[in-house]
């Protein structure tokens, strides 16, 4: 319920709440730290006034011809401050000689045992009484040849102590609450000025759509919170224009590549309504819709290939991979394709590579590279699958002998449905996203190394399976 209560308010409100509890805490552990000063420092000044009185004392107590004491008491600067409180006894204690006013005002009847030295609290009926008793000797006639000793007491009500401490008390606690107020105040504002950053950016962020990707967030310093905050949103924006750019790009190259077969179909169809024809020719036109729905069906499949590789939606099977035997697989497997173009399939290897991958993935790659390859090889030309191992894994490249890659191709040789001018458009233009895709959902990469009129070489890394020194496996377990 109360995190409810809480999460329902706005972070300026929430930041408000804290500050101003922040504020209270702060505040009380003032007052207390200043309540107990002040009270320790009124307590001190009470017993150095007690410590004054006792030495005035002996110095105007004296003796009268009647053998009683009297004390000339001093003229009070303040007329209503109260009296000190003043007994005298006897040297052993056991006779009281004298009490001043107040001392007779209010009695205490623990005087007599209270001990000789140092300063007690006594409680009375109304405020306790704090009480300092000591010995003293003071002349008692006029040519005496000896002092006489006697026990002099003097006390002080705490209750002008208390008083003052009762109205600092009163005043800490009635400026507590204004001070919160205040603090409350202040932490919202601090709060609304400190976040009216993030509403500006909020604001400005409701006016972008699908249509004003292009559109950012206004910077105003991109060195504190809230500019790298924008900064970020900024980058998230330029990522989204990108996708979207690419899905448009990708709908229309859908769109173009589907309406091509469907078209094929349909007219193809028509044309076979038209008329009356003999088995053959219905064979023909039948034919000729199968070939186009395969056409169809194919591209279906490499879409859904392509987009499983780049959602890593397909399940990977990483396992270590010799890439001699994958090599030599895909060339045989490859090899009618290159034989009606009378051209040659060398497989070159330092040593016996080996790679971590999936290996379904990777020789679909290496099937989709050599296919192109083969492709764009002149009849008679010579292709090479080279395996060589590098620091951190290994590599495959593939190597022919056509005519290169043209300079304003190779920036987008990897996107779908891309090819070059010039180039043979019976393919779908899928075939190196589909190897990129597959390479990088197993861990790897796939580029375009080099590229000229003696042919191209388009380069698979993949991680190295940990444990590999050599033919068979020293150590089963891997690792990407």
């Amino acid at each position: 319920m109360v995190t409810q209560w809480w999460r329902s308010h706005s972070v300026r409100m929430r930041l408000t709440l804290w500050y101003v509890a922040a504020m209270a805490v702060v505040l009380g552990v003032y007052v207390f730290a200043v309540y107990s000063f002040v009270n320790q420092r009124l307590s001190d000044a009470l017993d150095e006034q007690l410590r004054q009185d006792v030495y005035w004392v002996p110095a105007s107590l004296f003796q009268t011809p009647d053998g009683s004491l009297m004390l000339n008491e001093p003229e009070q600067l303040d007329p209503e401050a109260p009296l000190p409180w003043v007994q005298v006894w006897s040297a052993d204690g056991s006779e009281l000689r004298f009490r001043n006013t107040e001392a007779a005002r209010r009695p205490i009847p623990e005087s007599q045992s209270i001990p000789t030295v140092g300063i007690v609290t006594i409680p009375t009926d109304t405020v306790p009484m704090r009480v300092l008793t000591q010995r003293h000797s003071f002349v008692a006639r006029e040519g005496a040849i000896s002092d006489e000793r006697v026990v002099i007491q003097v006390g002080r009500s705490e209750e002008p102590m208390r008083a003052q401490s009762r109205e600092l008390l009163l005043i800490l606690l009635l400026g507590l609450p204004l001070a919160l107020v205040v603090a409350g105040v202040g932490g919202y504002t601090v709060a609304r000025r400190a976040l009216a950053p993030i509403e500006r950016l909020t604001t400005h962020a409701r006016t972008i759509t699908a249509e004003r990707l292009g559109e950012r967030l206004p910077v105003d310093n991109p060195e504190d919170e809230m500019g790298r905050l924008a900064a970020v949103f900024n980058e998230t924006l330029a990522r989204l224009e990108e996708s979207f750019e690419q899905m448009r790009r990708f709908t229309a190259d859908v769109s173009h590549e589907l309406r091509t077969p469907l078209t094929s179909i349909r007219s193809v169809g028509e044309v076979g309504l038209r008329g009356h024809r003999d088995e053959t020719a219905y064979r023909g036109i039948i034919g000729s819709m199968l070939e186009e729905a395969d056409r169809l069906a194919t591209l279906v499949d490499r879409l859904l290939t392509l987009s499983r590789a780049e959602t890593r939606q397909a399940r990977q099977e990483m396992e270590p991979i010799d890439l001699a035997e994958l090599a030599e697989n895909v060339a045989a497997h490859l090899g009618v394709l290159a034989e009606e173009k009378r051209q040659a399939i060398l497989v070159e290897r330092d040593g016996r590579p080996s790679a971590l991958g999936d290996r379904v993935a990777i020789r679909q790659a290496l099937i989709n590279l050599l296919d192109n390859a083969i492709k764009f090889t002149p009849a008679g030309g010579q292709i090479r699958i080279r395996l060589s191992d590098l620091p951190a894994g290994a590599a495959i490249d593939v190597i022919d002998s056509g005519p290169g890659v043209a300079a304003d191709a190779r920036p987008r040789i990897f996107d779908r449905f891309y090819r070059a001018d010039g180039i043979d458009a019976s393919g779908t233009g899928l075939g190196l996203s589909i190897a990129r895709g597959a390479v990088e959902a197993a861990g790897g990469g796939l580029t375009l190394e080099s590229t000229g009129p003696a042919g191209s070489t388009f380069r698979i890394t993949l991680p190295r399976a940990v444990g590999r020194k050599g033919p068979p496996y020293d150590e089963p377990s891997v690792r990407l």
